[in-house]
């Protein structure tokens, strides 16, 4: 490819005509994401947090795991009442 987008794209209509049709979904759903929203693209594409996962937050990370294998938190049907009331 040289360069030239419209070069580019008549390279991506030859591809388009050579796929297998098994692959277009996966090809479509690829086309669609690359012409998403940018800041969505921006979110999906941005790097892993880097900040160090501490050992207060994998305390709490742990007491909050323990309390949802206890059967103590807020099933979604009571979140979604309380937003409705």
């Amino acid at each position: 490819m040289d360069g030239n987008p419209d070069n580019g794209k008549q390279e991506l209509h030859q591809l388009i005509e050579q796929l297998p049709a098994d692959q277009v979904p996966a090809a479509l759903q690829y086309m669609h994401y690359l012409c998403a929203d940018p800041v969505l693209l921006s979110l999906l594409n941005a790097p892993p947090d880097d900040e160090p996962y501490t050992e207060a937050q994998r305390e709490h990370d742990a007491e909050a795991e323990a309390s949802i294998a206890r059967g103590d938190g807020i099933s979604h049907a009571e979140v979604l009442r309380e937003f409705h009331q």
